[in-house]
């Protein structure tokens, strides 16, 4: 596989990213909380891309992947203003975004940014406001005391030995950012697709979702046994399904 392209952010961070040229619209994918562009989701979508002759963008926020920075430095506003230029600097016309996990909020949060640029979006088990709905509300009292007083706290990961540290800038910057308090004007075709063996984002998340969005085609699917990682074989196709079924609509 080829090296990364790199880019400087006005912010000064350093973001790696592939592009691949091709038909547009150009398909976006935004990965998730600790992700990286060699995720199984990321690559699949890369060969589908390159198979169809698809413009396709993939890229690491910072702190991670091979992009600058560390993890515990960043927010939801760093890895949106990431997300948006590199998007400025390498992709023209309209945009289908798919954004899996944290990325589904990135997506939203693109959109709002630059909706005049938005012809599609998928998200994959998306997990928009994740920083106050689903950490900060389901912390402890004392919990809570420590990521305030100490600025951080260390949670168990069903995906790593290592642990989750979360920080108080991710909680505190969060609240700019939070999307599920009024109505989402998406005006757009979107496809929310959804496990319901989903346990770190649960199906109630992409109902909430789906009944704040207005204004366009907006569908859920909901996938009987399904994880958060929506990597099998089935689950890479519907994937791909739901962009054809949007790149469809707007034509």
């Amino acid at each position: 596989m080829t090296e990364p392209h790199q880019l400087t952010t006005p912010q000064g961070r350093r973001i790696a990213y592939h592009f691949t040229k091709g038909q547009g619209p150009c398909v976006v994918f935004l990965g998730g909380f600790k992700s990286d562009m060699t995720g199984t989701k990321a690559v699949y979508l890369q060969d589908w891309a390159e198979a169809t002759g698809r413009a396709f963008l993939r890229l690491d926020y910072s702190g991670h992947g091979v992009s600058s920075g560390d993890f515990l430095d960043g927010a939801i506003g760093d890895w949106l203003e990431d997300a948006l230029a590199v998007i400025g600097a390498v992709t023209s016309g309209p945009l289908v975004l798919v954004g899996s996990s944290m990325g589904g909020w990135i997506s939203l949060l693109v959109a709002l940014a630059i909706p005049a640029r938005i012809a599609g979006l998928v998200g994959i088990a998306a997990a928009p406001d994740f920083t106050e709905d689903s950490m900060w509300a389901d912390f402890t009292d004392a919990q809570r005391a420590e990521i305030m007083n100490k600025g951080q706290i260390a949670l168990p990961s069903e995906y790593s030995d290592a642990p989750y540290v979360i920080t108080r800038r991710l909680i505190n910057e969060g609240r700019n950012r939070l999307v599920l308090r009024t109505a989402l004007t998406l005006n757009f075709p979107t496809r929310l697709l959804q496990g319901t063996d989903d346990i770190d984002v649960p199906p109630s998340v992409a109902l909430r979702l789906l009944d704040h969005a207005t204004g366009g085609d907006i569908r859920l699917t909901l996938v009987k046994g399904a994880d958060h990682r929506f990597s099998t074989p089935a689950c890479l196709s519907l994937i791909t399904d739901a962009i054809a079924d949007v790149l469809k609509a707007t034509n």
